[in-house]
């Protein structure tokens, strides 16, 4: 799969989903965008699409056949804080079908 991660969450995350193909944000040079520009250009490029921010995907209308966002809701968006979902954020990855919307409390 191919997974951006938004950049609000640790570039560190990208090491612990190596099973997959992993950017970010900055690294693809949209850093500061506004949502709706950022999905445009995310949606048929990317696969997965993983943030914080739970009210995009209400905020954003999402092409039913292009991508998969996971929401990774926690306190803060430290490294250590994100650390225990990781498996889960795997197994999500690995199921993510397009137009869904996965939720993974920390």
């Amino acid at each position: 799969m191919k997974v951006i991660l938004d950049e609000c969450l640790p570039r560190r995350l990208v090491r612990d989903l190596h099973a997959h193909a992993v950017t970010t944000v900055p690294r693809q040079g949209w850093a500061g965008m506004k949502d709706a520009a950022l999905l445009r250009l995310i949606q048929g490029e990317f696969d997965v699409f993983v943030t914080l921010d739970a009210n995009l995907v209400y905020q954003q209308s999402l092409r039913p056949d292009s991508l998969c966002v996971i929401v990774l809701r926690a306190q803060n968006s430290c490294y250590e804080t994100l650390l225990p979902v990781v498996d889960r954020l795997l197994k999500a990855i690995s199921s993510a079908r397009p137009g869904t919307v996965i939720e993974i409390s920390a």
